[in-house]
């Protein structure tokens, strides 16, 4: 799934989300139910605060060694 949410991203409404679901064959119906239920509410809100506090709002985002690394770098870019 998480191949699908970085391929797909920013499409990640709920009409979508159950579309990849069911596309690599999840039970859909219990991952609605999973969304729906907002078990992980209170933690993604954190989460997301947390981002926004950081200027988070691309991935991938690293931090290595203090320095802010945005996207996808060979392994040489941070030298």
């Amino acid at each position: 799934m998480h191949h699908l949410l970085l391929k797909n991203s920013p499409d990640l409404d709920r009409g979508n989300l159950l579309r990849y679901a069911k596309e690599i064959g999840l039970d859909v119906n219990r991952f609605a139910e999973s969304i729906d239920g907002g078990k992980h509410g209170k933690i993604i809100v954190q989460d997301q605060e947390l981002a926004v506090s950081l200027d988070l709002y691309s991935t991938p985002t690293f931090f290595i060694n203090g320095r802010k690394i945005v996207g996808d770098r060979p392994y040489e870019y941070n030298r």
